[in-house]
Formats: C-alpha cells, structure tokens, sequence
C-alpha cells in the first residue's frame, strides 16, 4: 500500500498538533507508525518538501524516523500543465491540486484534513488519519 501524506499532516505528526477536541498528532503518529509496522510505502513529494521549507520546518528531522519507508518523486510537466488548468476552474490553492494529481497519479491513498479536497474527489479521494487506522 502506498500513502501520499499532504504537508498538514507531517506537521501534525511533528508539532504534536491538535485542535480542541481531537489529537491530530496522535492519529498523524499512530498512522505512520502503522504504515512502518506494515512494511508500506510512503510517497514524500517536492511539492510537500517545498510547503515545509516555506513553514520553516526542519524535514529532515520530521522524514527521518521513516525515510526506509519514503519514496520521493518530482512533479512533471505534464502534470504542472494540469494543475494549472484546474487552478483557473476551481480557484484553489495550486499544491492542493498538486497533491491529488500526484497522489492518483502514484496510485497512492492520499491522507489529508483539507476541505479543498472535497472539491479534487474525482482527481483523489482524501482521507483523515483516523480513518485509515
């Protein structure tokens, strides 16, 4: 099984982030220690690598319990060209849009709590953490 994890849930996981109800790092925790334990592959995007350096955020140290589990790919063309067209449709954030393409591109389950991904569904469906656990 491969995941596509968007930028928001690495820095759940990392930041131990929650809201007021709910342990969003835990859940973030609790699946990648899952996808660890089964063996399963992550897929670790420029455009994710991208959105962390812009937070600021040390992603080595966040990647590194999992690198032997990491896949990391690169957006092509073909699919900035995509990107850009839905963009001028749908009017939402172009690495959001990025995510879902890559993510059906990569066959891969893409973990998300974004509402902009309601709007990308028939691209790639998103899933929360804890719906996967």
């Amino acid at each position: 099984m491969r995941y596509y994890l968007d930028t928001s849930i690495w820095l759940d996981y990392f930041e131990n982030r929650s809201d007021r109800f709910r342990p969003l790092g835990e859940w973030a925790l609790a699946l990648l220690g899952r996808i660890k334990a089964k063996g399963d592959r992550i897929i670790v995007s420029d455009v994710v690598l991208d959105e962390l350096r812009s937070q600021n955020a040390p992603f080595q140290e966040i990647l590194g319990p999992f690198e032997e589990c990491i896949e990391r790919i690169t957006t092509t063309d073909k699919q900035l060209k995509e990107c850009r067209r839905i963009r001028d449709i749908l009017k939402i954030p172009r690495g959001d849009i990025l995510h879902a393409i890559l993510s059906r591109d990569y066959d891969c389950l893409l973990v998300s709590r974004d509402n902009h991904f309601s709007l990308l569904a028939s691209i790639s469906r998103a899933y929360k953490p804890e719906e996967l656990l």
